[in-house]
């Protein structure tokens, strides 16, 4: 293995063997062919971790493990790192002044959910099928073309080409909100203007789709105390990370690493 893209990694004099990183770089995006790149981030993350573990040690703390989704447990690393954090970080809850402030530097942060009026023509395939999933794109962007040009009338094409039950309605599906529909078709819709036509064909686990948004309503401002524990959460939420931030670099300040650069990338 290359020392130079694959550094040993030891930290505070403990050697941290390389499956240990290894494993830890499928976490990590690299452009292609960079994976020292990779490797650099996981090492980051690795002695990050085996610093916290090493702390934790050092308190004499034990690993209490909590279910942390249903019939899965923290790991014994897991809930020490945990242990740990819940040991140093101490977060108080934001009082009334502090959080109607953060309100009112932009109340229309908080808004009830969107509904959006959408239509669309659907490619269907299977997306584990690469061909299938390529033809299907092909005759997508052709629609799209089609979809944009001046004069189409979106329903009639969605009713002759969708896949889709919806193509009885022109492609319409009614009124959408938030949780209605896959994520990455949901993706899309936050970002669309009434009467706006996706310029590229988006692909879901049902296909190509070509989306129109019909309509748009925004959702109503919401009140200061409708929102107020959510913000209060947000709050207490950011100062936890701040905290716990701050504590990791004061172990990184104090150790003597190889093989990990723990400046930002």
């Amino acid at each position: 293995m290359n020392s130079a893209l694959f550094p040993d990694l030891v930290v505070n004099g403990e050697a941290v063997p390389h499956t240990v990183v290894a494993a830890e770089t499928q976490n990590h995006d690299a452009p292609a062919g960079k994976p020292g790149l990779a490797w650099r981030k996981a090492a980051n993350a690795v002695a990050i971790r085996t610093l916290l573990l090493q702390e934790a040690k050092a308190r004499n703390l034990r690993p209490v493990c909590q279910e942390v989704s249903p019939g899965r447990f923290e790991t014994d690393e897991e809930a020490l790192i945990r242990g740990l954090l819940d040991t140093v970080v101490h977060v108080e809850a934001p009082d009334e002044d502090a959080v109607r402030a953060e309100w009112e530097k932009d109340p229309t942060r908080f808004r009830a959910p969107p509904l959006w009026e959408v239509s669309h023509i659907l490619c269907a395939c299977d997306p584990r099928d690469v061909d299938a999933t390529q033809i299907a794109r092909d005759r997508a962007r052709a629609l799209t073309e089609l979809a944009l040009a001046n004069g189409t009338d979106f329903a009639a094409l969605a009713t002759q080409e969708s896949d889709c039950a919806s193509k009885a309605s022109g492609g319409a599906l009614g009124q959408l909100g938030p949780g209605d529909t896959v994520p990455e078709f949901e993706a899309v819709l936050r970002g669309m203007r009434a009467g706006e036509v996706t310029s590229a064909p988006i692909l879901t686990r049902h296909g190509w789709h070509i989306v129109r948004m019909d309509a748009v309503a925004m959702g109503a401002v919401l009140p200061f105390e409708t929102v107020r524990q959510k913000i209060t959460d947000a709050m207490e939420k950011a100062a936890w990370a701040s905290q716990a931030r701050s504590f990791v670099d004061s172990l990184v300040a104090s150790a003597e690493i190889a093989g990990a650069d723990l400046r930002p990338i």
